[in-house]
């Protein structure tokens, strides 16, 4: 696949990116080297492999969701520096 210098400037204005013009003749190669090396893995046979979303099996690292009794309202509010009945009352934020 060709990539031209129209391309590396198009692809420069949607990064937002000034590029000067030996950076933009820089890129157009790099550019080509990087897309010749991805079309080499199309010579690849993939028939037989299945799609896969990682290269090594993931599971979920969390604990399982079980429903536990709460700590109550007197054990919540026992440390608080300021309370009234069952809230934490705090200083105001907004005026």
């Amino acid at each position: 696949m060709s990539i031209n210098q129209h391309e590396i400037e198009h692809v420069a204005k949607l990064a937002r990116l000034s590029l000067r013009d030996d950076e933009k003749q820089l890129f157009t190669g790099q550019m080509e080297a990087i897309l010749a090396y991805v079309e080499t893995l199309n010579e690849l046979n993939t028939d037989d492999i299945s799609p896969t979303s990682h290269a090594v099996p993931m599971e979920n690292a969390f604990r399982p969701d079980c429903v536990t009794l709460s700590i109550g309202h007197d054990r919540a509010l026992a440390n608080a520096p300021d309370k009234n009945e069952t809230y934490f009352r705090v200083p105001p934020v907004i005026e």
